[in-house]
């Protein structure tokens, strides 16, 4: 928040707070950071920089570190020593791999507000301050994640939002807010980790984080189970500067773009092939359900969303091999929205009609 005459200025919501409003010190949340570093000389002082610069100060920072070999536990003890808040460095025994080692940082933070951080980006200086009164005036919330500028290796350039990456536009941002959270992340993460600030006492619906999860890595999870509970909100600003290199694990990648099935193929090619992406979908998503069926109660707000997915590629991946047998059950998925709910989100509007002409006829 920004302050003005009179009290503070919330450039989120638009809502001016007096000082009667506004939390008084002692009772804000304690903030923790759990920060995961790998081979990360190169990039590491400028995002430490932007952590000590920052407007609101951390109360503590939490340091994995997955067994560097560059000089990186070197350098984290100097910033330790010298840093204006407690540090605390774990040093693995083994390579842990992004999820784990961001499940120990996260395990060992005490805090009750928990940013996640990566090695290599930069914190704009009003990052923690803007998301901490966010989670103040959201008591609900129990996730939220910002918006980041996309640049290159040398921090340069910022004409790109991350979300716009990631699909995550304005239309799709109705969606969210209209109930459609766990849509929008089946269809693909759109919460970037180091964007992310959680209440540790959400923590033990998260932890541990799953070994495998198809299609996902540790942010996609902590964002699925939130989604489960209607308990992830976003916060529409770029906070942070992303940073892009060829070293890093995860990133903003190009995708291929898929080639174009034409009514021909669909009436030639073989079955197998056809069905093939349809297994994948609807094993992807039995798994998905089966792990977070172990974390949230069967009633959990987000969990139909999951499962009419499911349903709707489960019947696809397994229709008759008789076509005659597949018209009703089709005509009534399509009736019923699923497949025009279910498309891919940049396919042309006759491309649900096209999915049903596949379904029966291939």
């Amino acid at each position: 928040m920004e302050r003005t005459t009179g009290g503070l200025f919330s450039p989120i919501t638009g809502t001016k707070y007096n000082d009667a409003m506004t939390p008084a010190l002692h009772d804000q949340p304690t903030v923790s950071i759990a920060l995961c570093t790998y081979n990360g000389v190169n990039y590491l002082p400028t995002q430490w920089q932007s952590l000590v610069n920052q407007q609101r100060l951390p109360n503590e920072i939490i340091i994995s570190d997955d067994l560097s070999t560059d000089g990186t536990p070197h350098l984290l003890t100097q910033f330790a020593a010298d840093a204006p808040f407690p540090v605390t460095v774990l040093a693995n025994k083994t390579r842990l791999g992004y999820n784990k080692n961001f499940e120990r940082a996260l395990s060992a933070c005490t805090g009750e507000l928990i940013f996640i951080c990566d090695q290599d980006d930069l914190w704009l200086p009003e990052k923690i301050d803007t998301m901490v009164h966010y989670m103040i005036q959201h008591p609900t919330a129990q996730i939220a994640f910002c918006d980041a500028w996309v640049t290159d290796e040398q921090l340069q350039g910022r004409e790109k939002r991350f979300w716009e990456s990631v699909r995550f536009d304005a239309q799709t941002r109705a969606r969210w807010l209209s109930g459609g959270t766990m849509d929008v992340l089946l269809e693909g993460n759109r919460m970037m980790g180091c964007a992310t600030v959680i209440r540790r006492s959400f923590l033990p619906i998260l932890l541990p984080i799953p070994d495998k999860i198809p299609g996902y890595i540790y942010d996609g999870w902590i964002a699925l189970v939130g989604a489960t509970q209607n308990v992830i909100h976003f916060v529409d600003q770029p906070l942070q500067l992303y940073r892009t290199h060829v070293q890093q694990q995860v990133g903003v990648r190009p995708q291929p773009i898929p080639a174009r099935t034409r009514l021909r193929d669909r009436l030639t090619r073989h079955r197998a092939r056809k069905l093939a992406p349809l297994h994948r979908k609807q094993i992807q998503l039995s798994i998905i359900s089966q792990l977070l069926s172990k974390r949230v109660s069967s009633d959990a707000p987000g969990l139909p969303e999951l499962y009419r997915r499911l349903a709707h590629f489960t019947l696809r991946s397994h229709l008759p091999h008789n076509r005659l047998k597949r018209i009703a059950p089709v005509l009534t998925n399509l009736w019923r929205g699923n497949y025009t709910r279910y498309a891919e989100p940049a396919a042309n509007w006759y491309a649900p009609f096209l999915a049903v002409l596949g379904d029966i006829l291939e």
